[in-house]
């Protein structure tokens, strides 16, 4: 496969996975910005939690903690303002989203962006 073509299966992943999030927004199954995100955690709500790259070390740290502790998956993903457009709203660092089957979906398109970052290298 050359460059082009891993670009753009990588975009066309990427965009799969912030359409799952507006889906999860629309369908009230996501929770957004920091107090809801964590609120979500720590009701066991939470199927998997996103965090931005963009994010400050302590954000991240707090919510891979706090994920790691209830045993919620974790990983990071995008920028603040590409999370937030996806939900509808400005920037978000973190979400949480709480239905299985989106997250679920979410997780298999972050698996194929993790091996195709594997396979570049």
């Amino acid at each position: 496969m050359t460059q082009k073509n891993d670009t753009a299966t990588c975009e066309a992943v990427r965009k799969k996975i912030l359409s799952y999030i507006g889906l999860a927004q629309k369908a009230g199954k996501a929770a957004a910005g920091e107090f809801l995100t964590e609120k979500a955690i720590q009701e066991k709500k939470a199927k998997i939690v996103i965090i931005s790259e963009e994010a400050s070390g302590n954000t991240q740290k707090k919510f891979i903690d706090s994920a790691t502790y209830y045993s919620v998956p974790v990983y990071l993903f995008g920028e603040k303002e590409e999370l937030g457009h996806a939900m509808g709203k400005e920037f978000r660092a973190s979400l949480a989203i709480t239905d299985e089957g989106l997250a679920t979906a979410i997780v298999k398109q972050l698996a194929i962006l993790e091996h195709e970052d594997q396979r570049r290298r």
